[in-house]
């Protein structure tokens, strides 16, 4: 399966994770974000970093992963606590999260999109025994932004 990441410039030379905590990571929780579209991680990357930001170069990473159903384990909207997309329950999420990461229940975290629940992100456990063997950074692509999504200039 492919799946994107958008990724400034000088980090998207390589799958690496900060470790950053997240909505579905703690800190020092080395994992990838990743998305199943170009047009959802647009919206994830503009969401997460509060504002489009046309002046920082970014890249689109493609990335494969085996299409294999015992790498992923999936998270339906059903069984995530109420208003699990809220700030409020970030605590909740990164639990979920932090519990498939410490006991590498899978490779992947398969979870639906706080912006569109109907779409789905993927959440890349870089510390898993497979990651070498089943994840691979296939290409980068030139990113931009439409200038229609920027707000106007004033003069």
């Amino acid at each position: 399966m492919e799946l994107f990441r958008i990724s400034s410039k000088e980090y998207s030379k390589q799958l690496s994770a900060s470790g950053s905590p997240n909505r579905w990571n703690k800190k020092g929780e080395f994992v990838l974000y990743s998305s199943s579209s170009r047009s959802l991680s647009t919206l994830e990357l503009v969401v997460h970093r509060n504002a489009i930001k046309p002046t920082i170069p970014y890249k689109i990473m493609v990335v494969s992963v085996a299409d294999d159903d015992n790498l992923t384990h999936t998270i339906k909207t059903k069984d995530l606590p109420n208003k699990w997309n809220a700030m409020q329950a970030y605590a909740e999420c990164q639990e979920i999260g932090s519990h498939w990461y410490q006991n590498k229940t899978s490779l992947i975290l398969k979870i639906p999109s706080a912006i569109i629940q109907q779409e789905h992100n993927y959440i890349i456990n870089t510390k898993h025994s497979e990651f070498e063997k089943q994840v691979q950074l296939i290409r980068t692509e030139n990113y931009f932004w439409d200038e229609r999504l920027l707000p106007p200039i004033s003069d």
